[in-house]
């Protein structure tokens, strides 16, 4: 087949183009920026464009299929000749589907954890030599791409994201795919500019529920309240298995998970991991992993990228960055830092950097979420609102949300960094939350500062 992606450069985008070079596929493609990893993975499979820009000339009766990115537009030229042309334009969840349409589909929904619960069930099969498709949102030790499809696999595991199929498809990724098996781990409303309210988040779960095939098995965490609800009153799942934290322990900062074999230590930390790995035992269950398999394997899990990642750690300090930066996923992952570290002073320090992140509306959500640290810190950019045209924050407002008293609030990256590097670190954590980069932190320059 010949696909071309409009927004080639994106995380997902360029995953799912190697993938399908790796299958044979013939793959070309356009972006008006691509910025690393992205471009040197293209680039070594030739499939980097030549010029950046959109080129409606490349839009041709000779494609079997077009591949649209969110990073594109309605108006983009490209799209409008392929639908000038009458040419199939599939958004990246549907084409997914196209790919695993007579596969056992198995899908990690969830607003929290569900790149970490992929990740784990991944690394079990690794392990274990158990051959699957998967689609997952983080680069994982071991694995050239985030995306690997087969024609001769019968499973493949996907990461369900309930944000926008595409410009054209404002319906959520996860309704398209139809588990066959699915696992749900929460729900905290994320995602305020598409869903505007608590109500409308929480029935693109429940439409999820509804998607998936006759005799399906759904997985799901019994301590979400409303979670619960929604799996307990389905009909569509044939069977349901409920998953809750597993009893552990912690001793010299080592997590201990509790097995029939007794305590066994875990390369990860904190209540929301040791919940995700319940969730993941069930899945590779499902998959054929029993119980005794999945204990050996996961016990070398280091965790997804990006997710509780330790940066470095010196006789000052340990340093831990996380892609944290929704209410719930801030609060759990100070908590569990707090709690892995309950001798060590924590600095935790958030980025709002996302548009539900800097929205007014949004902002009280946060209310207690950095409680556990011992210093609280939160940076933002008002020149990020004013690129997502959003109503203007103050100082002021940030205190309120988060409840704090003696939260310390920067806007300018340089004086931020100036912040960190003046500190002087003795027996801390340092936990850096943010789906960004700060304003552009340099962090093997913050490795220095611990020395």
């Amino acid at each position: 087949m010949q696909i071309h992606f409009i927004a080639i450069g994106g995380s997902a985008m360029h995953n799912l183009a190697l993938a399908l070079h790796h299958k044979a596929y013939k793959i070309t493609g356009s972006d008006d920026e691509i910025f690393e990893p992205s471009k040197s993975r293209l680039a070594k499979h030739n499939l980097l464009p030549e010029q950046f820009g959109w080129f409606p000339e490349k839009i041709t009766t000779n494609l079997d299929a077009v591949i649209l990115g969110m990073h594109a537009k309605p108006d983009n030229p490209e799209l409008l000749k392929a639908q000038e042309l009458g040419l199939k334009i599939y958004s990246y969840p549907e084409f997914i589907y196209e790919q695993s349409k007579y596969k056992t589909r198995v899908v990690i929904g969830g607003s929290h954890g569900k790149t970490t619960i992929t990740s784990m069930i991944l690394h079990v099969l690794h392990y274990h030599d158990k051959k699957v498709d998967f689609m997952v949102g983080a680069q994982l030790e071991g694995f050239d791409t985030m995306v690997h499809l087969t024609k001769e696999n019968d499973f493949i595991l996907l990461e369900g994201d309930e944000y926008l199929s595409s410009p054209m498809d404002r319906r959520p990724k996860f309704h398209w795919y139809q588990p066959n098996i699915a696992l749900l781990s929460g729900i905290a409303w994320d995602h305020i500019n598409v869903f505007p309210t608590f109500e409308n988040y929480v029935e693109q779960f429940q439409l999820f529920v509804d998607s998936m095939t006759n005799g399906s098995t759904l997985v799901y965490n019994e301590e979400d309240e409303i979670l619960n609800k929604i799996a307990l009153e389905a009909t569509k799942p044939t069977r349901k298995h409920a998953y809750s934290t597993p009893d552990f322990s912690i001793e010299d900062g080592t997590c201990y998970l509790e097995t029939p074999e007794g305590p066994m230590p875990l390369e990860i930390f904190g209540k929301h991991n040791l919940q995700n790995l319940a969730g993941a035992k069930w899945i590779c269950q499902h998959m054929g992993v029993d119980e005794e398999d999945f204990y050996e394997a996961i016990a070398t899990f280091k965790g997804a990228s990006k997710r509780l990642e330790k940066l470095t750690q010196t006789p000052k300090a340990i340093v831990y960055k996380d892609y944290a930066h929704s209410p719930s996923k801030v609060s759990a992952t100070t908590k569990a830092v707090k709690t892995q570290f309950s001798n060590r002073n924590l600095i935790a320090c958030l980025e709002l950097h996302t548009y539900s992140s800097l929205n007014t509306d949004f902002l009280a959500e946060y209310k207690n979420a950095l409680e556990a640290a011992d210093e609280a810190v939160v940076f933002y950019s008002p020149k990020a609102i004013q690129i997502k045209q959003l109503e203007a924050i103050d100082e002021q407002q940030i205190f309120d949300a988060f409840n704090r008293k003696n939260l310390q609030v920067f806007t300018d990256p340089k004086a931020f960094q100036e912040f960190l590097k003046a500190k002087h670190f003795k027996n801390d954590v340092l936990l850096l939350m943010s789906s960004g980069n700060y304003g552009g932190l340099d962090f093997n320059e913050v490795k220095k500062w611990v020395q």
